[in-house]
């Protein structure tokens, strides 16, 4: 709802509005749209909620033609190897470019479930000329946000597929996944599981599809009981393979659709006294430096990270300049890194 009469122009709510509707005086909704942090919680929560409610348009007080050194990067946590090799390949792009980066942990969102908008207006005070999302899950109206103050950003392995237009930078998942499943069936495997992520997640639909297609390549019918969905979690993949296990017909061989999944398989094969590769082969999915550590190495699918991450910082300085890329999407090859976790059906030998 946007109220109409002469606090209101047609260009949107004024912080005045906004205040009057929140019960707060101007100068505190002015700190809450500033970001400032000298506010209490509940008054905070007021503003924003009147801020959403009336559909008010912060102007943006930064030129970026001013302040050209300084781009957000938006990464899904920060306690992994994955979001290390992101913002390695960020910071070394960074660095060729010039430019200086501020790394935030997720976007959270309100007990309302809208989105928070504590951090997008911190990004317009600090001046941030751009930014980078890395596994986000934008709501339409972080989107439109997005659009109404001109800020350039890019989305590294979006989560969904984004709105037409929206930049984004991936790797070749469908072609990880026929490599993957090629390989398993050049080694004799016919009985082949996967082990996916999320449903509605890209990057886990493509892989799955290019395990379907290899199959079909290979006049192998999919079996729909060997495809298991664990959600890029190591614990629910570990029960998804003692699943496996349990089918009156098991897989001999299993490509899991991250590394780190795949260590959840290795503990469920340990758990039944199961070795790798003589029982069962498994490919994994990333190439993080977990999938050396363990014993036996394991086969994976190598996407470049750091690659990924330095093409899209490269892109968002090209956005911040004016310039609009050619395509919207651009994918980077995958390749298949052969280990110690894969062999024929049966063969012990290989222990």
């Amino acid at each position: 709802m946007v109220r109409t009469g002469s606090a209101s122009t047609a260009a949107g709510p004024t912080l005045a509005v906004v205040a009057r509707e929140a019960g707060v005086s101007v100068p505190t909704a002015s700190k809450v749209v500033n970001g400032r942090e000298d506010v209490a919680p509940e008054t905070r929560r007021r503003v924003t909620e009147a801020l959403d409610r009336l559909g008010y348009v912060r102007r943006p007080r930064f030129d970026a033609a001013k302040t050209p050194g300084l781009v957000d990067l938006v990464v899904h946590s920060l306690d992994t190897s994955w979001s290390g090799a992101v913002l390695h390949g960020v910071e070394a792009a960074a660095h060729d470019a010039g430019l200086e980066v501020v790394v935030s942990a997720g976007l959270t969102r309100t007990r309302g479930g809208r989105p928070e908008r504590g951090w997008l207006d911190k990004l317009i005070a600090r001046g941030s000329s751009g930014v980078l999302f890395n596994l986000a899950e934008l709501t339409a109206s972080q989107y439109a946000w997005l659009e109404q103050h001109r800020i350039p950003f890019v989305m590294i392995d979006p989560v969904l597929e984004p709105p037409s237009g929206v930049v984004s930078v991936g790797a070749a998942n469908w072609h990880g996944g026929v490599t993957a499943t090629e390989h398993l069936l050049a080694l004799g495997h016919e009985r082949i599981a996967v082990i996916a992520g999320h449903q509605r997640k890209m990057c886990s639909n493509a892989r799955v599809a290019g395990y379907r297609s290899a199959l079909a390549s290979a006049g192998l019918r999919h079996r729909p009981e060997y495809i298991r969905h664990a959600g890029f979690d190591e614990s629910v993949a570990h029960r998804r393979m003692l699943d496996l296990l349990d089918l009156p017909e098991p897989p001999t061989a299993v490509f899991v659709c991250s590394d780190r999944m795949a260590l959840g398989v290795y503990q469920a094969l340990a758990e039944r006294g199961l070795s790798v590769p003589g029982d069962m082969s498994v490919v994994g999915f990333d190439d993080l430096p977990e999938a050396r550590w363990i014993a036996p190495s394991l086969t994976t699918v190598r996407q470049p990270l750091s690659e990924m991450a330095a093409t899209a910082l490269r892109l968002l300085v090209r956005m911040m300049d004016g310039e609009r890329p050619e395509s919207t999407r651009t994918e980077l090859s995958t390749r298949l890194v052969e280990r110690s976790s894969t062999a024929a059906p049966g063969d012990r030998s290989a222990c």
